[in-house]
């Protein structure tokens, strides 16, 4: 597996097949609906703008392809697996640890999240087994917290 450079390589259309699944939507965005290319666009525009964005690669018979995106900032740590063959297959944990190790090596104090849907178990046990503490409620679950020093 490795991180990519959002810029190096364009997997929009990949991408926009994984933001179809109304189920994945739900736990990215809370509500069931499929993404517009416009959104899409928007979507990747901001996290660009607001982190470090990457696609999520994995090597299977040789050939790298993409399976989701993230991005890194201090402020949100969104970790989109979206091709469903590679979900809770314990990446989502591999992925978290490669950033907050990259973040210590920036030298962050922190990292937060902003909110983590009540609903999305999986995603809480994720950053929970990794240091993660909850940080307070929001409208819709959680956000948490990660004292890095």
């Amino acid at each position: 597996m490795c991180f990519v450079p959002y810029y190096k390589v364009n997997y929009c259309e990949e991408a926009f097949a994984w933001y179809q699944d109304v189920n994945l939507v739900y736990l990215v965005d809370g509500v069931k609906l499929p993404y517009s290319q416009a959104t899409l666009e928007a979507m990747y525009s901001y996290l660009d703008r607001h982190g470090e964005l990457f696609w999520i690669e994995v090597k299977e018979k040789g050939e790298w392809f993409p399976i989701g995106d993230i991005t890194l900032s201090q402020d949100n740590l969104p970790i989109v697996i979206g091709n469903s063959a590679y979900q809770h297959r314990g990446l989502g944990k591999k992925i978290l640890s490669a950033l907050i190790e990259l973040a210590r090596v920036k030298g962050w104090k922190e990292l937060r999240v902003k909110e983590i849907y009540t609903y999305n178990h999986a995603s809480s046990r994720c950053f929970k087994s990794l240091g993660f503490v909850e940080n307070g409620a929001t409208e819709k679950g959680r956000s948490f917290i990660l004292e890095l020093v």
